[in-house]
């Protein structure tokens, strides 16, 4: 698949492309959008407000909140039109409903076929998916999606049994995995024990979801060292969300995940929504474009991103995002300093005798942050122990309260209500 016109474009080229679309989008919330029209008539927001990307700061962004609290209201179409429903992780809250029409699966194939292709599938590739397909997840329908009109093969696995996905590698040969990157420690552990030589597999590459593998100067994290030394494939970070119906996946060159400026727009802003400087943090905040049953004007996402706005060597000269930085939710101020789940994943993929953890986020008793490590480990000594809260003051400059537990309940605690990806952050604060 041939990289799109508009992301080969000149910054001026794509900025004028995409203001004739947010006049579009304008247009067609003011018409069928209950909640956008709402909002409109109370900011006295007129129909011809939206004509440059600079006029966007003048509509008021869209929260999670918001989107939970009036869900229906984000219908565009009639109830009869949407053909598939699918709903958010409900990772910080109560799960959103996202309607998709035809045309909005249409957008999603070519949505993920440009991003597969962005990571070198084409269509003598067969993709391997290890993630669910079911359970109204909508990035399984979107990894098939995008496969079919890319061309490629695919493969429905679906989540875990590492003996049934090496008995699908060793049968049907597939040359990329869909995975989530910490599996793939585990697929490898399990060829270890059963005499499979990883790297005569024929995987090329993963295409790795959920999992950051990088830090934020584009180097390997801990995770993605430990994959790379003992399995030789090529790993390529995807960042998506539901509520966006768009990924951000890297190219050849691994130095952050392509926007595609033909399906959003993005801003990166601070705590006071303005927009940060290229290469600083802010929070991600998205408008839609092309989406037919619930388009988003203005939404923030909570995800704390670094955007990379220079020409890129594979040929794109669309904005890259960095490794999500945090969840703007889970930002933990902690001691007297300001820490995100990430950061305390990395301190603890450096130990391999940490089988699995879960991350736990309180209020003590005067109302201010704690946290409190679980660790499931084969040698809980004292030792070890030792060993991780040293590493977490020399990386981190804090220790947590850190604890080891049963296998088995760190799994019961890991399991999401919907059960379609694990859970490694519990935040108890209100």
């Amino acid at each position: 698949m041939k990289i799109p016109e508009i992301e080969r474009a000149s910054a001026t080229e794509i900025k004028s492309f995409q203001e004739k679309r947010l006049r579009e989008l304008f247009e067609y919330l003011n018409s069928n959008s209950p909640y956008y029209r709402r909002l409109f008539r109370r900011y006295k927001i007129s129909a011809d407000a939206v004509q440059t990307m600079d006029d966007l700061k003048r509509i008021p962004t869209t929260s999670k909140e918001q989107l939970q609290q009036y869900n229906d209201d984000f219908l565009c179409v009639p109830k009869n039109k949407i053909v598939d429903f699918v709903t958010t992780s409900g990772t910080l809250g109560e799960p959103v409903t996202i309607g998709l029409t035809d045309a909005d699966l249409d957008r999603l194939a070519y949505n993920e076929a440009v991003s597969f292709a962005c990571a070198g599938v084409n269509e003598n590739d067969i993709l391997q998916l290890t993630t669910t397909i079911d359970r109204r997840f909508m990035a399984g329908l979107a990894y098939f999606l995008g496969a079919r009109k890319l061309g490629a093969g695919i493969i429905r696995v679906g989540a875990g049994i590492p003996e049934l996905q090496w008995d699908t590698i060793l049968k049907f040969k597939p040359t990329y995995l869909i995975v989530v990157p910490s599996f793939l420690l585990i697929l490898i552990e399990y060829a270890e024990h059963h005499g499979i030589d990883v790297n005569a597999s024929g995987i090329k590459g993963a295409i790795c979801i959920g999992e950051s593998l990088r830090e934020q100067d584009f180097s390997l994290n801990t995770l993605g060292k430990k994959i790379k030394s003992a399995w030789n494939i090529e790993l390529f970070s995807t960042y998506a969300s539901t509520e966006m119906s768009t990924a951000f996946t890297e190219c050849s060159e691994q130095l952050g995940g392509h926007e595609h400026p033909e399906l959003i727009i993005t801003e990166i802003l601070d705590e006071n929504e303005n927009p940060v400087p290229s290469g600083s943090e802010g929070e991600l905040v998205i408008t839609t474009l092309g989406v037919e049953a619930m388009p988003l004007l203005r939404f923030k996402t909570g995800d704390m991103v670094v955007a990379h706005d220079t020409a890129c060597n594979c040929g794109r000269n669309t904005r890259r995002l960095g490794p999500v930085v945090g969840r703007k939710k889970q930002m933990v101020k902690y001691k007297g300093t300001t820490l995100y789940p990430p950061a305390m994943h990395n301190a603890l993929n450096d130990f391999a005798q940490v089988d699995s953890f879960v991350i736990e986020i309180y209020h003590n008793a005067i109302g201010t942050d704690e946290i409190r490590i679980k660790i499931a480990s084969q040698s809980s000594s004292q030792e070890l122990l030792q060993q991780i809260k040293d590493h977490f003051r020399s990386k981190l400059r804090v220790t947590p309260t850190i604890e080891f537990c049963p296998k088995e309940e760190i799994q019961k605690l890991r399991t999401s209500k919907l059960g379609r990806k694990p859970v490694s952050v519990i935040d108890k604060r209100s």
